[in-house]
């Protein structure tokens, strides 16, 4: 999902090097021969689960949950709580969905997304289009008619922003692309804030810019660790088109920028001394861990390991930490 800068170079909207139409033609005759016969029940039900990558929005829901209990200033509607849960589940899971259908010919050439559902033909192209497509008004029906319609014009947002946006226009052609297309993955922050309000706020609007910054050095040390495969397929992400040096010092920049927005919260009136500890600990580490990736980085012709992934797993827990700060901190002032 993915928040996902400074380099941008133009590449061709598919693949190079001639082989995208024979990961269309390898697509288009798995999913036939998947067809020859039925599929047992779980697996197709584990494949359209499959569909809706279950691990990326759980990251979503944590950003999504602990605003509600700060936009409320204690605890939500737990009816409220899942209605939105559900709603955003179904949203991101129909992004993700689609995401699948538009880049299934990469996919079927990147190590790491190899075994997906359409590339291995447990569910067809047109299954695929038709499932992301009912999910998408599906959440915005859901949003619209037990939330309400502020909640759903931006859940459709955020799912239009990354469908067309982010996979159709910035992924295959500029390393832009995981900075400007990461918005979609911090409009959840918003939802979370105008599901309890049905309106919006400097404080949901301070964490939108958070995720915001958070996206690209939290995706870019994955990048750095499958270049490789991006390079094969011809999707520049900044770690393809930049030296590992290069990168690195964007993901200090960023983290920087990250960190100090973070603190916003508290001098504006938001949150008190709980969120403001776990934002200076957890955001201190974080600068650790980068400007070490940064150090790295700069010896790696040395022989010093890059050790990339570092970053990319506390990246998860940073934001992880961060929010339930967001959720408990209304309960210790």
């Amino acid at each position: 999902m993915s928040l996902s800068g400074v380099y941008v170079t133009a590449v061709d909207s598919r693949p190079t090097g001639g082989s995208t139409p024979h990961a269309v033609t390898a697509v288009g005759e798995l999913g036939s021969s998947s067809s020859r016969g039925p599929r047992p029940l779980g697996a197709r039900v584990k494949a359209f689960v499959a569909l809706t990558k279950p691990r990326i929005i759980e990251l979503l829901l944590i950003t999504t949950v602990p605003v509600m209990f700060l936009a409320q200033q204690g605890v939500p509607s737990l009816r409220l709580v899942l209605l939105t849960c559900v709603g955003g589940y179904l949203s991101a899971g129909g992004a993700n969905a689609l995401n699948m259908y538009i880049d299934r010919d990469i996919d079927a050439l990147m190590e790491r997304t190899s075994r997906r559902p359409l590339v291995i033909g447990t569910v067809s192209p047109r299954e695929c289009l038709t499932f992301g497509i009912t999910l998408a008004v599906v959440s915005t029906l859901l949003f619209g008619f037990t939330v309400n319609w502020l909640s759903a014009w931006l859940s459709l947002g955020a799912l239009l922003f990354y469908v067309v946006v982010y996979t159709m226009i910035l992924k295959r052609r500029t390393s832009q692309n995981i900075v400007w297309g990461g918005i979609a993955g911090c409009l959840p922050v918003l939802i979370g804030w105008s599901s309890v309000t049905n309106s919006l706020s400097w404080a949901p609007v301070i964490l939108f810019l958070v995720m915001f910054f958070w996206t690209p050095p939290h995706y870019w040390p994955l990048s750095m660790k499958v270049k490789d495969d991006y390079a094969r397929v011809g999707v520049p992400m900044l770690p393809v088109i930049a030296s590992n040096k290069v990168v690195a010092r964007q993901i200090v920049i960023y983290s920087w920028v990250m960190v100090v927005v973070s603190l916003l919260l508290t001098p504006l009136g938001y949150t008190g001394w709980f969120y403001t500890v776990v934002a200076l600990a957890a955001g201190g580490w974080w600068l650790w861990e980068a400007h070490a990736l940064q150090n790295r980085a700069k010896a790696e012709t040395t022989g010093v390991k890059l050790k990339e992934m570092r970053l990319f797993h506390w990246s998860i827990t940073y934001v992880s930490l961060l929010f339930v700060a967001v959720a408990v901190d209304p309960f210790l002032r």
